[in-house]
């Protein structure tokens, strides 16, 4: 089993002047305390993708290795109007085997419902894609009230023991279903499947 894992960092929204600058800055100050992941930030803004979906894309490869190397992801993710974004959806739709077998766990916020409903739904998404969802998770309600523009957190006490909680489930799922997939690749499940129906 590999002696570390990578984490990606999914950004759940492109709005400019987007709260989810402020806090990705403070959660991504907060890992540092967990050794075991190796984290890699990834930002929609920084891929170009194709509107017409054109997987031979050279922006949709670079994406498509960045995910396929993470063995956990965090979702960082806004409510817009009782969902998430359309440009999370985007990145999540382009792809189906990155996300095949491993734990996506959920940092959200927004109004007074702090984003749940949006995690709500991606929990339905993601067990589509055959991905693992963390229970625990991380919400604020009213961020703007709660970070200052260098993602420090006001009365973070509360908000560490859910973090805390919510990284020991994520580290337990994610060395459980990397060596799953290193026992027996989940493609290979289907494939299987396939051969024994013919």
């Amino acid at each position: 089993m590999k002696t570390s894992t990578r984490l990606a960092v999914i950004y759940g929204s492109t709005r400019e002047g987007r709260i989810c600058d402020r806090v990705v800055k403070w959660l991504t100050q907060e890992l540092i305390r967990f050794p075991q992941f190796d984290i890699d930030i990834i930002d929609p803004l920084d891929f170009a993708l194709p509107a017409n979906r054109d997987m031979a894309h050279p922006e949709v490869d670079r994406l498509a290795g960045r995910l396929g190397m993470a063995d956990a992801f965090i979702i960082v993710t806004p409510e817009y109007n009782h969902s998430f974004t359309a440009s999370l959806k985007s990145i999540i739709d382009f792809f189906f085997e990155p996300w095949q077998g491993k734990p996506v766990a959920f940092v959200s916020y927004g109004g007074i419902s702090g984003g749940l409903r949006a995690v709500e739904q991606l929990r339905l998404v993601f067990a589509e894609l055959h991905a693992v969802t963390i229970r625990d998770s991380v919400s604020f309600a009213a961020p703007w009230n709660r970070f200052d523009p260098d993602g420090r957190l006001d009365n973070p006490a509360d908000t560490m023991r859910l973090l805390d909680r919510m990284m020991a489930r994520l580290e337990l799922w994610t060395q459980a279903l990397v060596t799953a997939r290193s026992n027996r690749p989940y493609a290979d499940i289907e494939r299987r499947a396939s051969f024994q129906t013919r």
